[in-house]
């Protein structure tokens, strides 16, 4: 893989990490529509750019061809049913979260989830880890025990996203498509759901379309193409660089979401929580740097002289 694939893998992964880390000023621009109404807006208009998107690429084909296969492939079809859900439920306890003064425990769960992910393919896929790796869970765990502390409760809004966005990518180890196609299948699957709960809105006269601006109407009609973009470039950064190097980027978003949070919208950002980010930074960079070759060398030169 030549140097110049990798600088446009890491600034197509980078800058779709850039778009999810500023993507809470987007649903703040929508902080007077509900949770769920933006949440049917996101998957409606999501569906239906993506069916733009692969007919542009010419994968409408490639998209009919899997919807056909589903009627013998059953295991496929329930994991993408239960990708679906995953991911609307991760959608909307996000878009609730920020449009509640929320967003600092939001990014914790961003946080947490790549250690979730490992702890469901230690569980599920019977993947192994090493001593690094269990380090890292504990100071993790010594993380959220602190963060709970600090909020007289268990940071459900963190541990929602975690483990919803790591058994949404549990679910889509079992369904074997092209991203831009995965996320079409997706949203298909609740887009019914969604055009019915707006239709449903726009007959009871509540509906934000009929009670606010042009602005508000094409912030919502963007919805997809706020969704689908980032992926996509990911999608395509992704292919390009070393799954180490994709580890360290991923904490963009949520460093980013947390900045917001803090110096943008105002919210209050304790000692006690600060402490519990450290644990979970510290347990981050100790995974990360155990996926890496220099560690993995190290590790076998300790081995050898112990």
């Amino acid at each position: 893989m030549g140097d110049k694939t990798i600088r446009t893998g890491v600034y197509q992964a980078g800058f779709s990490y850039l778009l999810w880390g500023l993507l809470p000023i987007y649903w703040k621009l929508l902080g007077d529509v509900g949770a769920i109404e933006i949440l049917a807006n996101r998957v409606f208009w999501s569906f239906i750019f993506m069916l733009f998107v692969l007919s542009f690429t010419k994968k409408l084909s490639s998209f009919l061809g899997i919807l056909k296969s589903f009627k013998s492939e059953r295991k496929q079809l329930y994991a993408l049913a239960i990708a679906s859900i995953l991911i609307s439920i991760n959608w909307f306890v996000y878009i609730w979260a920020v449009n509640s003064g929320q967003m600092i425990e939001a990014s914790l769960g961003y946080y947490i989830n790549p250690l979730v992910s490992v702890v469901l393919g230690l569980i599920v896929l019977k993947e192994r880890l090493n001593g690094a790796q269990y380090a890292s869970f504990a100071l993790a765990l010594i993380g959220v025990a602190i963060i709970s502390v600090s909020y007289g409760r268990i940071p459900w809004i963190a541990l929602a996203l975690a483990f919803s966005f790591g058994l949404y990518g549990l679910a889509k180890k079992l369904i074997k498509v092209d991203s831009a196609v995965g996320l079409t299948l997706e949203t298909m699957v609740v887009t019914p759901i969604a055009a019915v709960y707006l239709l449903f809105l726009l007959e009871d006269g509540t509906s934000a379309f009929l009670h606010f601006g042009i602005g508000t109407h094409l912030l919502l009609a963007t919805t997809g193409a706020a969704t689908a973009l980032p992926l996509l470039l990911f999608a395509g950064g992704a292919q390009k660089i070393p799954l180490s190097m994709l580890g360290f980027l991923q904490y963009i978003a949520p460093t980013l979401s947390l900045m917001l949070g803090i110096f943008v919208y105002g919210e209050h950002f304790t000692g006690l929580q600060l402490l519990s980010f450290i644990f979970i930074w510290s347990a981050l960079t100790i995974y990360s740097l155990s996926r890496t070759k220099l560690f993995s060398s190290l590790g076998m030169k300790i081995r050898k002289h112990s």
